[in-house]
């Protein structure tokens, strides 16, 4: 299975476009906020489930702040991280996260990508795929695949 995580397109899908080209088909694609406005559009992207949720940007929007939910037996919980004070560290995210017995932990925010493996939490930011603000401000996404037994490999992409 290949789940496909980005964030922070802020009305630009360009690069997205880009990377769903560059991954092929994908089984899932999770998208980590400040979609201002154009979900619909990015739904219509990929033929598979998707989870949006809003960010800082996406006002008046109907989509769910946060949501938790189950890839196979791994308990995924997302949501933007401005929240949880993200610019100044994952602390507050990752006490949240355990607290709700999550496995995997999914943010955005910062435009800064960022991948953590502890023995009883990943916490991973695929930073903006439209206005990178990491060094060299490469646009970056994370492709998480997962085999037929169930071993889960991430890895933070760049176009």
């Amino acid at each position: 299975m290949r789940v496909l995580i980005v964030s922070d397109t802020h009305k630009s899908h360009r690069n997205l476009e880009q990377a769903i080209e560059a991954e092929g088909p994908v089984d899932m694609m999770i998208h980590l906020g400040d979609v201002e406005g154009r979900e619909d559009y990015i739904e219509a992207l990929v033929d598979c489930p998707k989870h949006i949720i809003s960010g800082n940007n996406d006002f008046f929007s109907d989509l769910p702040r946060e949501e938790e939910f189950f890839i196979g037996d791994l308990h995924i919980f997302i949501t933007h991280g401005h929240g949880y004070c993200v610019g100044l560290g994952e602390d507050r995210l990752k006490a949240a996260a355990r607290g709700r017995g999550a496995d995997v932990v999914m943010y955005g925010h910062t435009h800064i990508p960022s991948l953590t493996e502890e023995t009883d939490l990943v916490t991973l930011n695929p930073g903006s795929i439209a206005y990178p603000r990491q060094p060299g401000r490469r646009p970056s996404y994370i492709r998480m695949d997962i085999d037929e037994k169930e071993n889960v490999k991430y890895e933070i992409c760049y176009l």
